[in-house]
């Protein structure tokens, strides 16, 4: 009886971060991300929507989270989820004049 209360109060918090959870969208256009700096929570999404004519290959290099989405062309999107509090820096490797920063926080 216990486990199986245990196992049941598992998936109700699992389910209630999962529904707290946040999708945000940053878009690339002409170069530049829409926004500079994004807020953020453990276990949101963030989603880069390329608007551009042109590949773009968003990464970070952060010890917060890193990662590389590889090259993608207009119209596609990519997304990160975000794990642990602290700032990401994010860039373009195509386009070096592209930055923003995550903060993410718990």
């Amino acid at each position: 009886m216990i486990r199986k209360l245990l196992i049941s109060f598992g998936l109700v918090t699992l389910l209630s971060a999962v529904a707290w959870a946040a999708d945000h969208v940053v878009g690339q256009k002409n170069r530049a991300f829409s926004t500079n700096s994004l807020k953020a929570k453990v276990g949101d999404t963030v989603s880069f929507r390329n608007d551009d004519p042109f590949f773009h290959n968003i990464f970070s290099l952060s010890d917060t989270q890193s990662f590389d989405l590889g090259s993608y062309s207009q119209g596609q999107s990519k997304q990160v989820t975000l794990q642990k509090p602290g700032r990401i820096d994010v860039e373009c490797a195509i386009h070096p004049e592209m930055k923003m920063v995550i903060e993410v926080s718990k």
